[in-house]
């Protein structure tokens, strides 16, 4: 059974930085996808950062520029460095892995929360 943890999260002022991570527990496969989804109250929860057992990266237009996803597959723990944060940034934050090849089985964590606010 695959467990994800995150920590990381926590209440900064904007312009401040957070670095959120991620630890899987069990067998996540040597080819897999790994990424941060975000909810906020009232919104659905979008894909903010995504990248792959290879290292290939993609990002959502709000964040780029100051998110950097990255991984250590020898730990299986996915990290989420954010930086220059904005109150729009507010939001519980998802890990999640999607096993490879499709259709797979995704998994999720079970949530951290990020607030920005002056």
């Amino acid at each position: 059974q695959v467990q994800l943890v995150e920590s990381g999260g926590g209440e900064v002022h904007p312009g401040g930085s957070l670095r959120l991570s991620c630890a899987a527990s069990g067998s996540i496969g040597r080819l897999n996808v790994m990424g941060w989804y975000r909810q906020a109250p009232g919104k659905q929860r979008e894909l903010v950062a995504q990248i792959t057992s290879g290292g290939s990266t993609s990002y959502a237009d709000s964040v780029k520029g100051r998110f950097t996803i990255s991984r250590d597959n020898a730990k299986n723990t996915m990290y989420l460095q954010m930086n220059s944060l904005k109150p729009e940034d507010t939001a519980v934050y998802y890990c999640n892995v999607w096993t490879l090849p499709l259709p797979g089985v995704g998994y999720w964590g079970q949530g951290t929360q990020v607030t920005v606010s002056s």
